[in-house]
């Protein structure tokens, strides 16, 4: 049995990986650009907010939508894995890129979601509610996002001091990770649709 130190580290690590704050940096960087202290900080809160409640309606909801839908988790365990398989392939072959019009929604989409919480970090909730306590999940996600929150808030710093050519190399590791939670995600899928069989 797994002591609660353990179900924590196991549910914060790939949900670290999957939101990929060090990644995601120079795209918030970029869309904040221009704006003052206080306007930035805004824009992280409500990024924060936005990706907190997508976060929490698919931990407690999300497979209640999935069986309305007729969805089982395997499949979208399957559909989620590929998904992140091809972004982090193509990210790790071009690299990240944005072009987006800056608005005031942009803390909404694309930061709070799907930057922070995407079809990734979703799938990855439901399958970590399957196997450990919600209030784990909880705190995971909860240390997760208070990280986010710290790094985008002093991003400036950050990529002053790494530069932006130390933080596109600690993301493309990051990607690398991400390609191999994305083929886990879809052998797990794959496991639980019954289409191949995983003995421990």
């Amino acid at each position: 049995m797994k002591s609660l130190f353990d179900s924590f580290v196991l549910t914060f690590i790939p949900l670290f990986i999957v939101i990929d704050t060090v990644g995601n940096l120079p795209i918030v960087m970029s869309l904040s650009e221009g704006m003052t202290s206080k306007e930035h900080r805004r824009l992280i809160n409500l990024a924060l907010v936005t990706a907190t409640i997508v976060g929490l309606i698919f931990l407690f909801f999300g497979k209640f939508i999935l069986d309305v839908m007729g969805i089982s988790v395997g499949a979208f365990a399957i559909a989620g894995g590929i998904i992140l398989l091809v972004l982090a392939v193509r990210y790790l072959i071009a690299g990240r890129w944005v072009n987006v019009i800056k608005e005031e929604m942009i803390a909404v989409v694309p930061i709070g979601t799907p930057l922070i919480v995407g079809p990734a970090t979703i799938t990855t909730l439901l399958l970590l509610a399957a196997e450990y306590p919600i209030y784990i999940i909880l705190l995971s996600l909860a240390a997760n996002l208070l990280i986010s929150w710290f790094v985008f808030l002093i991003g400036n710093k950050l990529v002053r001091f790494f530069g932006k050519g130390g933080i596109a190399a600690v993301s493309q590791v990051f990607n690398l990770l991400l390609v191999a939670i994305a083929v886990t995600m879809i052998i797990h899928g794959l496991n639980l649709t019954g289409i191949i069989k995983i003995t421990q």
